[in-house]
């Protein structure tokens, strides 16, 4: 019948053999990229109040009937 014993080295050598051979050209261990640097996250901006324009005449204000003189 089929009986056969299976060897297991000359498989693992076939499979092995590209991985060495990238290995000689490429050198030990094998170069692979950093991971990518984190970026700051953005500044927030606060946001600006606006400012109330000042009057010359703190007392008087435009557009009310006290300061139509008569």
């Amino acid at each position: 019948m089929m009986k056969q014993k299976l060897n297991w080295k000359r498989p693992l050598f076939y499979l092995l053999l590209p991985i060495f051979l990238i290995m000689v050209f490429l050198g030990f261990p094998l170069p692979i990229a950093p991971p990518p640097a984190i970026k700051a996250t953005q500044e927030q901006s606060e946001t600006v109040k606006k400012r109330r324009k000042r009057t010359r005449f703190p007392g008087i204000v435009p557009g009310t009937p006290d300061d139509a003189e008569d």
